[in-house]
C-alpha cells in the first residue's frame, strides 16, 4: 500500500512518513498543495493523507480538483479547524475522514485502515496468474488453494509484478512504487527481497520471475 502525505510542517510531515513506513506502507511525501497534487496526479496512491492550509495551494482545492479529474483515492485531511462547517466542507468536496490536530498516530493508523478496507480497488480485488491468486483487498496470496505467508515487502513486489506482467521493470521503478522514491537506488535491498519471494513461492511460480541482466526483472 502506498501513501502521500501533503503536510508543511517539516516535523510532522517527517514523522508521519516515518511512523508510516515503519508500520510497513510505502511513504511519498509534499509540503505545498502544488507539489502535492502535481505527485497525486503523476503516481498511484491508495491514500492521501492532505492537510487544509497549504502554502501555493489549499488541501480542499487540491480536492476538489483530484475528484474533478475524475481521481478517486481517498482522502483524509488534516486541520488545525475544528469547526462543523469546515468539516462539512472537506467533506463535500469528497473529502473521506478528517482528523483534527493535534491527534495520536495511533489514531490516524487506524483511520487509515478503516479507509484502505471499504476503498474499492480500481483494478478489481483480485489478480491472478494461472494458479496464483493475489487479493488487493485482504493482502493474501494462494497458490494452487494453499496460502503463502509473505511479508508486506514481499507482497508489494508480487502485486508490482503481477500489474506489469511481461514487462521488464527496473529496480529504480520497483524501489519508487514498493519502497519510497528517494530510497538509495544502489542499495541491493530489492535483489534481497525478491530471492526470499522466490524462495517462498512454489519452484514453478519463481521460475517465472526472471532477471533480466543490466535492466531489471520481468514475470512471465
Amino acid at each position: 500500500m502506498k501513501i502521500l502525505i501533503v503536510e508543511d510542517e517539516p516535523k510532522l510531515n517527517a514523522g508521519l512518513v516515518t511512523g508510516l513506513q515503519n508500520r510497513g506502507y510505502a511513504v511519498d511525501f509534499a509540503f505545498d498543495g502544488e507539489e502535492g497534487e502535481k505527485m497525486a496526479r503523476m503516481n498511484e496512491y491508495d491514500l492521501i493523507v492532505l492537510d487544509i492550509m497549504l502554502p501555493k495551494r489549499d488541501g480542499l482545492e487540491v480536492c476538489r480538483s483530484l475528484r474533478a479529474n475524475g481521481q478517486q483515492v481517498p482522502v483524509l485531511f488534516l486541520t488545525a479547524r475544528d469547526a462543523i462547517e469546515d468539516k462539512i466542507i472537506g467533506l463535500n468536496l469528497g473529502g473521506d475522514d478528517y482528523l483534527v490536530k493535534p491527534f495520536s498516530f495511533d489514531e490516524l493508523v487506524a483511520r487509515i485502515r478503516a479507509l484502505l478496507r471499504r476503498s474499492p480497488q480500481t483494478v478489481g480485488d483480485i489478480l491472478s496468474m494461472d494458479g496464483l491468486k493475489l487479493d488487493t483487498r485482504s493482502q493474501t496470496v494462494i497458490v494452487n488453494g494453499r496460502a503463502i505467508d509473505l511479508t508486506l515487502r514481499e507482497y508489494g513486489l508480487l502485486e508490482y509484478l503481477l500489474r506489469n506482467q511481461g514487462a521488464v521493470v527496473t529496480r529504480e521503478e520497483i524501489l519508487t512504487h514498493v519502497w519510497d522514491r528517494f530510497y538509495d537506488s544502489l542499495s541491493n535491498v530489492v535483489d534481497v527481497h525478491l530471492k526470499n519471494l522466490r524462495k517462498k513461492l512454489p519452484a514453478a511460480y519463481a521460475k517465472r520471475i526472471e532477471t533480466v541482466w543490466g535492466k531489471g526483472y520481468r514475470l512471465i
